[in-house]
């Protein structure tokens, strides 16, 4: 019987897993992660301002496994060897025969120890119920968030959110390296979330960083300090650390670099965060949509391979992207049209609702959805 490894049980790793017990063909299917539970990483800062419970955003990833009949080991990867065909756990060595990289990203502190100690970041449940309960338990007067891309933003709008509702002073600060907010994304975009984040009276420190952190105090680059902050780490993302390991093609952020068929080799897929994909003379973005289709079109090659079928090459469809905040006033492209307001912030609950995972967490989140209402008023 076929082995089948995937290392990663996020959007990606799920379609993976998903796809081939769909198909019918007997394989023993293995999927590893670190973590117990799968979480929804694109609401996560919803957790702060607008209080959805960060249970409905997480999905236990052995219930998955037992559903699918799937071997879930709950572990850590620590090497890959692609010419050995074997993957090294803490304490185990699995051979394959086919190998499905969906690792997913994790926060990049760039090698700051310092910082990686001292701040909060925001990539998983109970990352989000750490910063809930320090925001709750503590005195504050400055919270900075450093990173002024999406989750950055995101995270922003929502500390003021909760800051109003609990009736609390504070000066919201996002740090940015660049000279602007938004990396490469258009100038309209830009412009309409500086206004936003004007009317929220959020603070933007452009070509800034922070040097270090004491206890509650912040010293930036420029000799400015704040006391009494609390700082969320926005600032980017990064592969696992096995993948750094590897000898092959990557990106700045690690991203393996993939060919038409999300490979590396014959027996190896990468897909999701994780993989790299040339696209419009760039490689794409990190996004839910692309993961779960990467993931479903790497078990369908699979499935091919073994046959001795022709493999699909991935084809990119791009359903826009949205940058959520927590005032209603998002602004996003969906299907090449540019919108504003009310409309992309209803998209982006939609798509948090359809895309998590088993219907208590689904119900859970339009019922938290319609008891808050605070948002509004913001």
């Amino acid at each position: 019987m076929r082995r089948i490894v995937i290392i990663g049980a996020g959007f990606a790793g799920m379609a993976v897993v998903g796809t081939l017990k769909h198909s019918g063909n007997d394989f023993e299917i293995v999927l590893i992660d670190k973590k117990k539970t799968s979480d929804f990483l694109p609401a996560l800062p919803d957790t702060i301002g607008r209080s959805i419970y960060p249970k409905y955003l997480a999905f236990n990833i052995e219930q998955f496994a037992r559903q699918q009949r799937t071997k879930f080991i709950h572990s850590q990867v620590t090497a890959v060897d692609l010419e050995k065909k074997q993957v090294f756990l803490s304490s185990l060595v699995l051979d394959y025969d086919y190998l499905v990289i969906a690792s997913g990203s994790e926060t990049n502190f760039y090698g700051n120890s310092n910082i990686k100690e001292n701040a909060y970041k925001l990539n998983s449940v109970e990352d989000a119920q750490l910063i809930i309960s320090a925001l709750s338990g503590g005195q504050y007067s400055n919270y900075i968030i450093c990173g002024g891309g999406y989750t950055g933003i995101q995270a922003a709008t929502n500390l003021r959110l909760f800051l109003r509702k609990q009736k609390k002073e504070g000066r919201v600060i996002i740090v940015e390296r660049a000279n602007s907010i938004l990396g490469v994304l258009p100038e309209w975009m830009k412009q309409y979330t500086l206004e936003n984040l004007k009317k929220l009276k959020i603070e933007i420190l452009l070509e800034s960083s922070i040097e270090k952190i004491e206890e509650k105090k912040v010293f930036l680059s420029q000799g400015k300090v704040f006391d009494q902050a609390l700082v969320i780490w926005a600032a980017g993302v990064k592969t696992a650390d096995f993948i750094q390991n590897l000898d092959l093609e990557k990106n700045p952020q690690g991203r393996i670099k993939v060919d038409e068929f999300l490979r590396v080799r014959p027996d190896c897929f990468v897909v999701g965060d994780a993989a790299n994909f040339s696209y419009k003379n760039s490689y794409l973005r990190m996004a839910v949509q692309f993961a779960i289709f990467q993931g479903s079109l790497a078990a369908e090659n699979i499935i091919r391979s073994i046959k001795g079928g022709n493999l699909r090459k991935y084809r990119p469809i791009d359903f826009g992207y949205i940058i959520p905040m927590a005032n209603n006033r998002s602004c996003g492209t969906i299907f090449g049209i540019n919108l504003k307001g009310y409309l992309p912030t209803f998209f982006h609950f939609m798509m948090c609702i359809y895309r998590s995972i088993g219907l208590k967490n689904k119900l859970g989140i339009v019922k938290n959805l319609l008891i808050i209402k605070e948002g509004r008023d913001v």
